[in-house]
């Protein structure tokens, strides 16, 4: 819900019985050590923002969190900020290692802020610590309630111990963070709702405001109401961002990107002729829109190498295999619905993208890409450590140092051990591995005669990787070098002419040592 006050910041240092250091026109208030005790320890629930003023992402959440201050006052929830520039100590005291670092504090016991750094994000996620897991719901706040959120669920109830009064209180506590859920034994709201007790409504603030859930509410479960209401958490189509991203991943179902320009006048017509396709596959797959311009990057990533919009991909999350619809064709919602249908009939094969294959491997360090990965990496005759990088990522570039040492470490024995590495941002992994890249460098070893992968989780010094390839390699690494070959000089009839005199070879054989030093002394 987003509430409005306000109300001039002098009242509300008035009510707080306490001088601060904020600007006048803020409603964030200002901590020193001088003030951080008697102010947060005194509130029941308080937000607190430990900053640098130099850091990007501080700024991008300032106007949000000032929006977010004056909008929460009205409810008694009070936000603050601590500058770790001037106040380093107090920030040190408080466990920051990062900028922005948010924690809530309940009468002055600290936890993790998880929320979203958008205004009315922050609103609703403090609204949520501020309440009980389960609020009583009365008719004079039946309608108030349903709209205090951007999903929220009431329980309508003969009474307060009634199944599925439990379940869903126990639901509640561990959804607190994002959902709203009340409950009501009133007779005049439960006839307000339309409902026979127990019932389970959600309401929700896009698509269709109200779903009843299905199954028998008596007999719900933790489980089945959970599932319940993630499922209708997510619109049909909606615009995709850091805020929600997470809310798709974790729903398990794969997810479509509809690439548009935002200049685009169509903009919005496109987006409208690919709902009724999103509504036929609800609970299948989930899509999304997003801006082709400014993530024109993800688009190359999901395999939309082209400059043209509207694209459609379809990604599976858990696998990380992706299945564009191609740019040489006009994208059209029959198309879409199309390539789904064949993705869920098992009918779709995914496209992998993959770096041309190394015309040679001149290297100590082997180059995989998504072409050879299987071939190269799955011999089984072979063990093989595996470094995935990123070539803009930092730590890459300080091991490839130590990782081309260890290539010229194990050099000689290549028919048994490879050291390798693949640019996992140019190259897809095939269906047939069961891991995906979450991060870089990921390194990851397979030992032969198996496809199975263990991952090196230690120091990236030469040693540590040194020890963990002896520790895991079923081959023997030991290099024997081949026996030396015996020379066996030949007798030859050759002359050969040294200043214009013939001597015969067969008579005095040259050694390579003495054909210099005569040479030298001629």
């Amino acid at each position: 819900m987003r509430l409005s006050s306000f109300a001039p910041f002098a009242a509300l240092l008035a009510v707080a019985g306490f001088a601060s250091a904020a600007d006048e026109s803020s409603d964030v208030i200002v901590l020193t050590p001088s003030n951080f005790i008697s102010v947060v320890n005194k509130e029941p629930l308080i937000l607190v923002e430990f900053f640098a003023p130099w850091c990007g992402h501080c700024k991008a959440l300032a106007p949000h969190y000032e929006e977010a201050a004056t909008e929460l006052k009205e409810k008694g929830i009070k936000l603050a900020k601590v500058d770790c520039v001037d106040q380093a100590d107090l920030c040190q005291q408080h466990d920051v290692r990062g900028y922005p670092t948010l924690k809530v504090f309940k009468n002055g016991e600290p936890s993790d802020y998880t929320g979203p750094r958008k205004a009315d994000g922050i609103v609703s996620y403090m609204i949520k610590q501020s309440l009980p897991a389960v609020a009583e719901v009365k008719a004079s706040n039946h309608s108030e309630f349903q709209q205090a959120d951007r999903l929220v669920l009431i329980a309508y109830l003969s009474s307060e111990t009634q199944a599925p009064a439990p379940e869903f209180t126990k639901t509640a506590e561990k959804h607190r963070d994002n959902y709203l859920f009340g409950f009501t034994t009133d007779e005049e709201v439960i006839k307000e709702a339309g409902v026979e007790p127990p019932a389970i409504v959600l309401y929700r603030k896009f698509d269709e405001p109200r779903i009843d859930f299905a199954l028998h509410a008596p007999s719900a479960t933790v489980k089945e109401i959970e599932a319940f209401a993630l499922e209708n958490s997510i619109p049909y189509i909606d615009e995709v961002s850091g805020e929600n991203y997470q809310r798709y991943v974790t729903s398990g179902l794969p997810l479509g990107y509809l690439f548009v320009d935002p200049t685009d006048e169509k903009k919005e017509e496109h987006i409208a002729a690919l709902r009724p396709v999103a509504q036929k596959h609800k609970g299948k797959i989930n899509f999304v829109w997003i801006d082709a311009i400014k993530f024109g990057d993800h688009a190359k990533a999901l395999n939309l190498p082209e400059v043209k919009w509207p694209g459609f991909v379809l990604q599976d999350l858990s696998k990380q295999l992706k299945y564009p619809l191609s740019q040489s064709e006009e994208l059209t919602p029959e198309k879409v619905d199309v390539l789904l249908e064949k993705y869920l009939a098992g009918d779709l094969q995914p496209e992998l993208k993959s770096e041309a294959i190394p015309a040679e491997q001149n290297e100590a360090v082997y180059t995989v890409v998504g072409k050879t990965f299987e071939d190269v990496v799955f011999d089984d005759s072979k063990d093989v450590f595996l470094e995935f990088y990123a070539p803009w990522c930092g730590h890459c570039k300080r091991l490839k140092p130590t990782w081309d040492s260890l290539g010229e470490r194990y050099a000689n024995v290549k028919d048994r051990l490879i050291i390798a590495k693949m640019d996992a941002t140019e190259n897809d992994l095939p269906p047939s591995v069961d891991f995906r890249i979450q991060g870089f460098p990921t390194l990851k070893f397979k030992p032969a005669g198996t496809r199975e992968f263990i991952d090196f989780n230690g120091d990236r010094s030469l040693e540590s990787l040194i020890e963990f390839v002896e520790e895991n390699a079923k081959n023997n690494l030991e290099y024997v070098p081949p026996p030396a070959e015996e020379v066996v000089l030949e007798e030859s009839t050759e002359k050969i002419d040294v200043e214009g005199v013939e001597h015969d070879a067969t008579q005095a054989p040259l050694h390579a040592e003495t054909q210099t030093q005569g040479h030298d002394e001629l």
